[in-house]
């Protein structure tokens, strides 16, 4: 079921808002986009089959100017990331910003993010920082970067950010050019967890990023999100490993850094292995130790793991003699 209205100018923004079951903070996100300070915009909320009251917050908005669209799939589409795909589809805009339901940010997030992109023809990212907190609205962590604005070359950016751990974690934090979709590989498409890793590192492929230093974007971590899901399948690790190695196979990344990330998500792996059983340990097993995929020793992942864990109890038994 869809809604379009008719639309005589074509915003150089197209928000994008797909929504399950996030009916809680739904006002809170749509009205963090109405009340951006930049004003060329449109706004495209999607719904993927959501069991709550979604349908009904969404419904409050649907006269308003800035709505272009409302999708309600009669089908649950299984991934975001399919999500992402039938709203860009969809857009109008010169730049696509997937305002994930269940954040908000500060409303000149798109100002200074299109302004990077405007500025910079050869950008296909821009993006801000962004601060994670929990239920209790306790910050988690937030990321960080030295200077207020700055242009890296996509194939830097790679290796440097893209790899050791993916600095543009949450998508409502990035904005980046609609004419590159196409050209983005559709395996994307099949991931539950890290798509937008994966997309990132394609759309890198294409040109440079902007960073703004600002923190503009609150991302709500919480139990029923896609990373939470992911750790208790082991999708993340299963997802993790095939980036990086397609990563080096494509020499996007040196041997070094493909090293040093693939022990990091070994490590984690190894830490919590015991909770994963049967086919699924077996995958893990495979996507970590087959050495004809990912062209490491086996035996040196494991001893590696092994000395972490031995250093990270020799640390706990001094801190807590002391």
């Amino acid at each position: 079921m869809t809604n379009t209205k008719l639309e005589t100018h074509t915003p150089l923004v197209s928000a994008i808002i797909p929504n399950y079951n996030h009916a809680a903070y739904l006002d809170e996100r749509i009205q963090s986009v109405l009340n951006q300070n930049f004003d060329d915009f449109e706004v495209i909320i999607l719904d993927d089959c959501s069991t709550d009251n979604s349908r009904e917050v969404i419904e409050r908005y649907r006269d308003h100017p800035k709505v272009k669209k409302i999708i309600y799939n009669e089908v649950n589409g299984g991934s975001v990331f399919r999500q992402w795909k039938k709203g860009v589809e969809a857009a109008s805009g010169k730049y696509i910003w997937m305002a994930e339901s269940d954040d908000y940010c500060e409303s000149s997030l798109l100002k200074h993010l299109v302004a990077g992109l405007e500025k910079h023809d050869n950008c296909a990212i821009a993006y801000c920082q962004s601060i994670a907190f929990d239920m209790q609205d306790n910050i988690m962590w937030q990321s960080f970067y030295t200077q207020l604005a700055d242009i890296i070359p996509g194939r830097e950016f790679i290796p440097r950010f893209l790899s050791l751990q993916c600095a543009i974690f949450n998508a409502s934090m990035a904005i980046f050019r609609k004419e590159l979709f196409a050209a983005v590989n559709e395996e994307f498409l099949d991931f539950k967890f890290s798509g937008d890793w994966y997309f990132w590192i394609e759309l890198c492929k294409m040109g440079d990023v902007f960073v703004c230093g600002r923190t503009l974007n609150y991302f709500r971590n919480h139990s029923g999100d896609v990373t939470t899901r992911a750790v208790k399948t082991g999708q993340n690790y299963l997802e993790a490993a095939r980036i990086l190695t397609r990563s080096y196979n494509q020499q996007l990344i040196p041997r070094r850094v493909y090293w040093k990330a693939f022990k990091k998500q070994h490590r984690q792996f190894w830490f919590t292995r015991d909770q994963y059983t049967g086919p699924l340990r077996e995958a893990l097993d495979s996507c970590f130790y087959n050495r004809e995929t990912t062209h490491l020793l086996p035996a040196l992942l494991r001893l590696d793991a092994m000395s972490k864990f031995i250093r990270l109890k020799l640390k706990r038994k001094k801190v807590k003699r002391y």
